[in-house]
């Protein structure tokens, strides 16, 4: 993408990395460049940092708030989000809800992602929030002790409180939300105008600073951290998700990740306060005549030490963003050979803009991953048929169709199956005489069907798959029903149901003859060719079940593989 006169969004732009990515940005000469950032100073600072950067040609916007909550508590610590109970039950519902329905348009409604996408309505957007710590080092591990203590102590509500505070703490909730928020919220919207991000390009973490599990940093945890190992987990756990994302949709933009394995640095070199979590760290002092007892000097923190007057700890600093300020011994450490070692923003910023610009890098993770993974076999497309051919001869030799379980689901996958086996039991496998009788016969010969072979209907009902009558005021069902509407999972018996097979059918004969006439009777390897007779080139009068459902799932509700 051409970024010279674009929109383009910068998450976590208050950063160490995002200033640097704005800077490389703005040579690029972008139209408009909006910077977000957790907090309005945070933003403001980073525009008027990279400012000096920008021509006459690029407004410059700043954002600010919490991108992974609701409008409303954007600019809430997440701390007062979790002591609040309203705050807290309300991200909750947004955290754990299914997104479906009238509940998944609120959801998108409430999400500040959403929200801040579709106001400034960019062509890319570089997210250079470290997501992965921002859910893992909310530290489940402590949040569960205080739940198992609020159990045992017998006080329901502080249980209730633990509770909650402990399933908003949860990390894959969250990270498999913003995944979902996500999807929607880079996708087109023709209804609104939008017409969908260009390019995404993520600036992951791999949680260790590209060091093993014999990692010797930590926050003053066991070694190898748990809540550093859980970081680590996360971002593997949002790399892949990204990897599904970038195989869900052509509508979807170019998905990429660059995931620097090393300590980041640095933005500044000074001599002034150290600060630790925003606030200076006041000096003390313990003489040794006021020397403590080890017994009581280990009894925790409290009221140790003398606090020196008007002075707080000063000293030579070098400033790696969000891993905070390091003094000259720890840097040395920490980027010494064998160590983190370090990669510096601007590198990382290169990468980006070559990769929003289509270059191959060589560092995008999610095309790493595309190359490298296993899919599917010439080998297992070979055995595919003596497989089917096998099951089919067994079907013979016991007298049965082995049309569905519900072990592999959706129920509405069972429900496809049933329905398009009964169409095949009344029309003889016949695709002319399905589309030939009304939709009131086919209703009623599918429900005679039932009504006279037990051993289906009873297979049908103890998988869990209802049966809606024709009249659809009555429903057969056993002991389990997985679904609670025709749509998700009832055979579904009614006339309207079956013109709506009639009308699939037809589709498909259309498509097919439609590819059959481009293709000019050449046989050639342009199509798939799922409904033609290999043995005359011609559309196929028959039907399989699978193949139906197949088609279903891949044109209907647009669930195609991207990669075969």
């Amino acid at each position: 993408m051409d970024v010279q006169g674009r929109t383009i969004l910068v998450l976590g732009g208050g950063g160490m990395v995002g200033k640097a990515v704005c800077r490389r940005l703005l040579r690029d000469k972008p139209g408009h460049l909006i910077v977000a950032s957790l907090d309005q100073a945070g933003a403001e600072a980073a525009i008027e940092r990279i400012r000096p950067d920008a021509g006459p040609e690029t407004q410059l916007s700043a954002f600010w708030g919490n991108v992974f909550v609701r409008w409303e508590y954007k600019d809430w610590p997440w701390d007062a989000i979790l002591a609040d109970p309203e705050a807290r039950r309300k991200v909750l519902a947004d955290l754990l809800d299914p997104m479906a329905g009238e509940r998944k348009a609120e959801i998108l409604r409430e999400s500040t992602l959403y929200r801040v996408v579709r106001q400034y309505r960019p062509h890319a957007i570089v997210d250079c929030i470290n997501t992965a710590t921002a859910f893992a080092y909310q530290n489940i591990y402590a949040s569960a002790r205080e739940l198992l203590a609020a159990a045992a102590a017998g006080d329901p509500t502080a249980f209730q409180t633990a509770a909650e505070q402990h399933l908003a703490r949860l990390y894959v909730p969250h990270v498999v939300r913003h995944i979902q928020i996500l999807q929607e919220t880079l996708a087109p919207d023709p209804a609104a105008g939008w017409p969908g991000v260009k390019v995404y390009v993520k600036v992951g973490t791999s949680g260790t600073g590209g060091m093993g599990l014999n990692i010797p940093y930590t926050h003053g945890e066991e070694k190898p951290s748990s809540v550093l190992l859980s970081k680590a987990a996360v971002a593997g756990a949002h790399s892949l998700l990204l990897f599904l994302l970038a195989r869900t949709s052509p509508d979807l933009p170019a998905i990429k990740e660059i995931k620097p394995t090393a300590a980041i640095g640095w933005a500044e070199i000074g001599y002034g306060p150290i600060c630790r979590g925003g606030r200076t760290i006041p000096l003390y002092d313990c003489p040794p005549d006021q020397a403590y007892p080890p017994e009581a000097a280990l009894a925790g923190e409290g009221a140790f030490g003398v606090p020196v007057p008007d002075r707080v700890l000063e000293n030579v600093y070098i400033d790696t963003g969000e891993n905070g300020l390091f003094a000259l011994g720890e840097f040395s450490t920490i980027t010494s050979l064998n160590q983190m070692e370090f990669v510096t923003p601007e590198e990382i910023a290169r990468y980006i803009a070559l990769e929003i610009k289509g270059g191959n890098t060589g560092f995008d993770v999610i095309s790493a991953l595309d190359q490298s993974v296993l899919g599917p076999t010439y080998r297992a497309g070979i055995l595919r048929e003596g497989a089917l051919a096998r099951m089919r001869q067994l079907e013979q030799m016991h007298g049965t169709r082995s049309v569905a379980f519900e072990l592999l689901g959706p129920p509405r996958l069972s429900k496809l199956l049933f329905e398009a086996y009964l169409l095949q039991r009344v029309s003889g496998d016949s695709i002319p005489r399905t589309l030939a009788m009304s939709p009131e016969t086919l209703a009623r010969a599918c429900y005679d069907e039932i009504a006279q072979d037990a051993g289906l209907r009873q297979q049908i009902l103890s998988i869990g798959i209802a049966i809606l009558l024709p009249e659809g005021d009555r429903l057969l069902r056993g002991p389990q029903c997985k679904a609670t509407n025709a749509e998700d999972g009832w055979v579904d018996l009614r006339p309207q149901n079956m013109a709506r097979w009639q009308e699939r059918l037809q589709r498909i004969r259309a498509m097919t003859e439609e590819e059959l006439r481009a293709d000019a009777g050449r046989y050639s390897s342009r199509f798939y060719r799922v409904f033609v007779d290999p043995a005359t080139g011609e559309f196929t009068e028959r039907f399989g079940i699978g193949d139906l459902a197949g088609w279903i799932f891949t044109y209907e509700e647009k669930g195609a593989r991207m990669k075969s």
